[in-house]
């Protein structure tokens, strides 16, 4: 069994490696911040745990980050449990994302989407439809990135093939695009 300090030294190590993203991770970020100039929302969508990441992100962007600040339009894709259940019942599960974008997306937006893998289909069929619409498409992802990293605008690939690892370097990120946005619209009001 693992110890906490080899978890912890396995953790450090990989957001260490991160350095290796970060103009990445900073490209995305203009991308988030020119969405939401222009008026545009954000959309999340992910599995598990990465539902989760999504929920919270959003959660950030709309009430607040760190500062008050006027609210930021973002939408967990992840939330609607009878969207969720409806389409999962009378249609599958790979198109529950996509059909969310259909409805709710336009060009303005952006779609952030996470899978630690980079191979699950209904975040795959999200950026497709994403990229169908002329969307922006910021993927977080790991492993070797899989199908997402060549269908994304900017794409994030976490240096670790552990799903546990790699999902704690996306709330890194995610956190550190929250404070970068915040602090741009913060400054921009003032």
């Amino acid at each position: 069994m693992k110890t906490f300090i080899s978890n912890l030294e396995e953790h450090q190590a990989l957001i260490e490696k991160l350095r290796s993203c970060s103009d990445k991770i900073e490209a995305a970020s203009a991308v988030l911040i020119e969405t939401l100039r222009r008026g545009g929302k954000l959309l999340l969508c992910g599995n598990g745990g990465s539902a989760a990441d999504c929920q919270h992100i959003a959660a950030e962007f709309v009430v607040r980050y760190e500062l008050k600040r006027k609210a930021l339009a973002a939408i967990a894709l992840t939330t609607d449990t009878s969207i969720l259940t409806a389409h999962a019942n009378d249609f599958d599960f790979e198109t529950v994302f996509s059909r969310q974008v259909e409805a709710l997306a336009n060009e303005k937006d952006c779609l952030i989407a996470i899978s630690t893998s980079g191979k699950s289909k209904n975040i795959l069929k999200a950026v497709q439809a994403a990229n169908l619409k002329g969307m922006p498409v910021v993927v977080l992802t790991g492993c070797d990135g899989g199908e997402l990293d060549r269908l994304a605008t900017v794409s994030i690939i976490v240096p670790s093939n552990v799903t546990a690892r790699i999902q704690e370097a996306h709330i890194l990120i995610g956190h550190w695009w929250c404070g970068v946005v915040e602090q741009t619209f913060n400054e921009e009001v003032a």
